[in-house]
């Protein structure tokens, strides 16, 4: 099966080394996932983020149901781009890009994920009616906190 692509993409107000510094520490992600997600890092997000690194969750993706979610991050190039991938947790795949570019007045970041939902026959019904649009809706609520936070260029 080959893996769904979600892509997104923001222009905020903000500096280089505030961008990595922001991105790059684990502690903020619970920052820009939604309440209901019940997001917390359990183990290994207490340092800024360096290749190798495993970080433990425990999220509520669905219907408040507690689920254990481990990544690694698998590469870093300062100031440039990380990359996570799921080692254990909802997903059969999950691939996670994080790019980040100057451009004029700040920084452009882009997410690239992606993904294989469970159940290899039930993916594409699962993926069209729940995991997509969960997926949307938990990288419009990021890109909502990020413009508050550090303003979006226009």
């Amino acid at each position: 099966m080959i893996p769904y692509k979600l892509t997104r993409s923001i222009d905020l107000k903000i500096d280089k080394q505030t961008c990595w510094d922001f991105f790059s520490s684990p502690q903020n992600l619970k920052k820009i996932t939604p309440d209901y997600m019940g997001f917390d890092i359990v183990e290994g997000g207490d340092c800024k983020m360096f290749q190798g690194q495993i970080i433990a969750y425990k999220v509520s993706p669905l219907l408040g149901i507690k689920s254990d979610w481990v990544t690694e991050i698998t590469h870093v190039k300062d100031f440039d781009f990380f990359v996570d991938e799921q080692r254990f947790g909802p997903y059969k795949f999950w691939h996670h890009k994080h790019f980040f570019t100057e451009i004029t007045g700040g920084m452009r970041c882009i997410d690239e994920i992606h993904y294989l939902p469970p159940f290899n026959l039930l993916a594409p019904v699962l993926n069209s009616l729940i995991i997509r649009k969960k997926l949307n809706e938990i990288f419009d609520y990021r890109t909502e906190i990020l413009k508050k936070t550090f303003g979006e260029l226009v």
